[in-house]
């Protein structure tokens, strides 16, 4: 036969289904406002110059033959701006690591990108040069890793 259960026990459950619940959400804080100013920096960066004449929305669309500022292109759009609005809406710390790693990955790509354009071989220019919006681009999205790497290692210990 089953035992009743008291109204204690009951609470108490329910406490700890609260507790484990709140224990998976994040809270940015005022790192909101700041992960917004980064991703509007980034949607900005794309009506800039990022490779020669061409926009970061040509780069997007294909239209810049250079493959770094592309893959750099998806991890800024991909996991910057979609990536962070996610998290943001729905505050899972597995959704800020995602960020996190994903940021991490975008900001050596970004670099590397602004590397190849300024590279030369033999005294002859490889790429056009780096543009303003791919470096305020690389610049944006290093400001949201440090701000997700911030929020994510934030989590307190387990009990």
């Amino acid at each position: 036969m089953c035992r009743p259960v008291s109204d204690e026990e009951f609470l108490r459950k329910e406490i700890d289904a609260v507790e484990h619940q709140a224990a998976k959400r994040i809270d940015p804080g005022t790192g909101a406002l700041t992960i917004s100013i980064a991703v509007l920096a980034l949607l900005v960066s794309l009506m800039l110059p990022w490779v020669g004449q061409h926009s970061g929305l040509r780069v997007v669309l294909g239209e810049s033959a250079m493959f770094l500022p592309r893959l750099f292109s998806f991890f800024a759009l991909g996991v910057g701006v979609l990536g962070s609005g996610v998290t943001l809406a729905v505050r899972r710390w597995g959704l800020a690591w995602v960020c996190s790693l994903g940021l991490f990955a975008g900001s050596i790509i970004g670099v590397l990108s602004i590397w190849t354009q300024q590279t030369t071989t033999s005294n002859k220019t490889i790429g056009p040069g780096p543009g303003i919006g791919l470096i305020i681009a690389v610049i944006a999205v290093v400001v949201l890793l440090v701000k997700w790497v911030k929020i994510a290692a934030s989590r307190p210990p387990q009990l």
